[in-house]
């Protein structure tokens, strides 16, 4: 795999001919939207394909699995815009497999709402191992609150042999945790048992395959009571068979361009658990310090301290999939960024003409660039050598495997970059 970046004077043309890859699989694989005016700085992920194979007339994706001694599911990760497709065309070509030397095996976690495009989600359900839908919400009384009903999401992704997780927290639909449920749910064991039963309920009802739970404001005058909460539900989840996931936000301080945390003892909660995600749930507005979110810097700080304490097989790594833009001059908890996608982050480098720049430390690109109304903005954004460094990660560090927050579009880098370098987990059987 080779990561390229546009210099200045390339095209999309004379990148496919340097290469040697046909223009139209450059832009499949890479989900190019703008191939006619590339950004200086924008990367295409260069994978040349092992066995390609011609469509002929009767052929579905099953008899060409059959006959090459793969999946269906391995086709749809090699090809993904076939699932947006009801038929094969005659004579067109399809990769079976890529040149790659992946040995390892991660699994996949990947965040959904219950609005997403259900084309997108097909396209991405062959990626994952588990699919966490984020659709309750736990009160102060222990009782949970359903936003939608979940129930085809639910056997959608059992169909593609993905592991569907609950997700609970008390994490409002504006993306706001209520600390003030939180301590009435750790202060008091009777609300911790109504909420894990009627949690258990949940599960079982709808068939869900596990259970994932926030874990939220962590404090050293807090953590022994999360302990013991999550030790309580670990022995009923796991009584009856049900995989048990905790998700947690280190604490950061965001206020300057050097992010920290504060290093608390995780592993109160390893032996209950049969995973620790440590994740970022950036929502659609952020108040932090125009950078990185998570820069790759930091995720190895957390990492060296994280496996120190907790064995590595039990981590996933949060992977956050969008950008922020800030107009500046930042002030201090007043600046509010906005969630910008990566695609509108090139798209808006490329219209203004705009070199994008990288940060070796953060592995992030960003750039600054003018409104229409003169002010000046600073986009911190992620592409494929974020993608790339990130995911190295979970090899480098033997972790269990990677979650994404969020996969509510599809990112076709990310996930090139992510079959290419690993195995994917399936834990329903279908691979």
């Amino acid at each position: 795999m080779i990561i390229h970046v546009v210099q200045p004077g390339e095209t999309i043309v004379t990148i496919s001919e340097y290469y040697q890859i046909p223009i139209d699989r450059l832009i499949l694989e890479n989900g190019i939207i703008n191939p006619d005016n590339l950004a200086i700085g924008q990367t295409i992920v260069i994978v040349q394909p092992e066995t390609i194979y011609t469509v002929q007339s009767g052929d579905t994706l099953e008899s060409i699995a059959e006959q090459h001694g793969v999946t269906t599911m391995e086709l749809l990760r090699n090809n993904p815009y076939l699932s947006d497709r009801e038929y094969l065309y005659s004579g067109e070509s399809i990769v079976i497999k890529y040149q790659t030397n992946k040995s390892e095996t991660i699994a996949t976690s990947g965040y959904i709402f219950s609005y997403i495009d259900k084309s997108v989600l097909i396209k991405t359900l062959p990626f994952l191992t588990y699919l966490t839908i984020f659709n309750y919400r736990a009160t102060s009384l222990g009782e949970i609150i359903a936003t939608a009903d979940d129930t085809e999401l639910i056997q959608l992704a059992k169909s593609y042999g993905v592991a569907p997780m609950m997700f609970v927290s008390t994490i409002s639909g504006e993306g706001i945790a209520s600390r003030e449920v939180n301590y009435e749910i750790l202060s008091n064991p009777s609300i911790q048992d109504s909420l894990i039963n009627n949690a258990l309920q949940i599960v079982k009802s709808k068939g869900y395959y596990g259970i994932n739970i926030y874990v939220e404001d962590i404090t050293l005058d807090n953590i022994n009571n999360i302990a013991e909460y999550l030790k309580n539900a670990s022995a009923i989840f796991h009584s009856e068979g049900i995989r048990i996931v905790i998700t947690t936000t280190p604490v950061t301080k965001s206020e300057t361009p050097d992010a920290s945390f504060e290093k608390l003892d995780y592993s109160k909660f390893a032996e209950f658990v049969d995973g620790i995600i440590f994740s970022s749930y950036d929502w659609a507005r952020y108040y932090s310090y125009p950078s990185s979110i998570f820069p790759v810097d930091f995720l190895r700080d957390l990492l060296d301290y994280a496996v120190s304490i907790i064995p590595s097989e039990l981590i996933f790594l949060g992977i956050t999939t969008l950008g922020y833009d800030w107009t500046l001059p930042y002030v201090p908890g007043a600046t509010e960024a906005t969630v910008i996608t990566n695609e509108n982050a090139i798209i808006i480098a490329a219209e203004n003409d705009i070199p994008i720049q990288f940060n070796e430390a953060a592995q992030s690109p960003y750039f600054y660039y003018k409104d229409s109304s003169g002010n000046m903005h600073v986009i911190w954004f992620k592409d494929a050598r974020s993608f790339d460094a990130r995911a190295a990660l979970a090899g480098e560090y033997n972790l269990q495997g990677l979650s994404l927050w969020t996969v509510m579009r599809f990112e076709a880098q990310m996930w090139l970059i992510i079959n290419t370098q690993y195995y994917i987990e399936r834990r329903l059987g279908i691979s």
